[in-house]
């Protein structure tokens, strides 16, 4: 195993840590061949290959608001291909640049896209399947696992600064120290509404200037739409962390203890120890999604830590 996650001297504070690889990681020499796929529900999906003709692939769910060409996907995209593994960073639905089809969005629950993306791969005739996610792709990630009916070719997972609990996130992503960051997400959010709602009916954005947090934003659009009461049940619903006593597949969990977005509850030390298939790491630095090393392979930890626990 390796030692635990230390921060550059440079990044001396969560936000820091957060903040820096977002603005100015760069990614080289990862060139993507983009596939469309369609969804059962007559809708698509974007996945971005790299391709080697391995019999080992990697599948990487990304974040809130994210997309496969973000430096921490690129980054654990281009660590896994130069160990010989074929690798797919899919987009979740109006996260590539298109507007989806149908009249929903992707969210935090959305598992059916995952195993669609999985179910496509496993077309192809490879022997293992490795998952990854990072934050709300985590969650996505560890939800798909605890809800059973996981193919065998599915032999190990690993996900990174995971909001386990819904709820307990959201309330800590609208306090005032993580304002920049939620009014961010927030911006983002209603303008994939407007743009949708100026292609097709059904969506009531008379008030959306009116909704001033997240939580305001699930209840009006991400619970109603896919098919939950308000936010409160979407949250509940949701939430991997009611689904983690029913994995199977050896899974690690990352969550810096210093993570801005997470809330207490997402440090489930004793639900996770009563499941041996669940490996909880908590370093005391990493900030969200982050886990910077200035070193000459150009790796950050969670890059060498899920090759680690992956490929051992």
């Amino acid at each position: 195993m390796l030692p635990g996650y230390k921060r550059p001297r440079l990044l001396f504070s969560p936000h820091l840590e957060t903040i820096f690889p977002a603005l100015f990681r760069r990614v080289r020499n990862v060139v993507y061949q983009r596939e469309r796929i369609q969804t059962p529900d007559d809708d698509f999906l974007d996945l971005d290959w790299l391709k080697q003709d391995s019999r080992k692939i990697v599948i990487i769910s990304h974040g809130l608001e994210g997309n496969s060409t973000r430096a921490y996907m690129k980054g654990m995209a281009r660590a896994f291909f130069r160990q010989r593994y074929d690798v797919v960073t899919w987009n979740f639905r109006g996260c590539s640049g298109d507007v989806n089809k149908q009249l929903r969005f992707y969210h935090s629950g959305a598992t059916e896209d995952l195993e669609a993306v999985i179910k496509h791969v496993m077309k192809r005739p490879y022997e293992t399947l490795y998952l990854i996610g990072f934050s709300l792709g985590g969650n996505l990630t560890l939800k798909y696992l605890g809800e059973g009916n996981v193919p065998s070719i599915v032999k190990k997972a690993a996900v990174f600064s995971v909001p386990l609990d819904l709820h307990g996130s959201c309330l800590k992503l609208s306090t005032p120290s993580n304002r920049v960051y939620a009014k961010r997400f927030l911006e983002n959010l209603k303008k994939k509404v407007m743009s949708k709602a100026a292609l097709m009916k059904g969506l009531d954005t008379s008030a959306i200037d009116d909704i001033k947090t997240i939580l305001e934003f699930d209840d009006r659009y991400t619970a109603p739409l896919h098919g939950y009461l308000n936010a409160l049940d979407y949250y509940q619903r949701c939430s991997s962390l009611y689904f983690l006593k029913k994995i199977r597949v050896p899974s690690l969990i990352v969550n810096a203890l210093n993570d801005p977005f997470l809330s207490d509850s997402c440090f489930p030390t004793a639900l996770v120890t009563e499941n041996p298939a669940l490996t909880l790491e908590v370093p005391r630095f990493g900030g969200h999604v982050g886990f910077s090393q200035f070193n000459k392979n150009g790796l950050y930890w969670s890059e060498e830590r899920a090759l680690a626990f992956l490929t051992t």
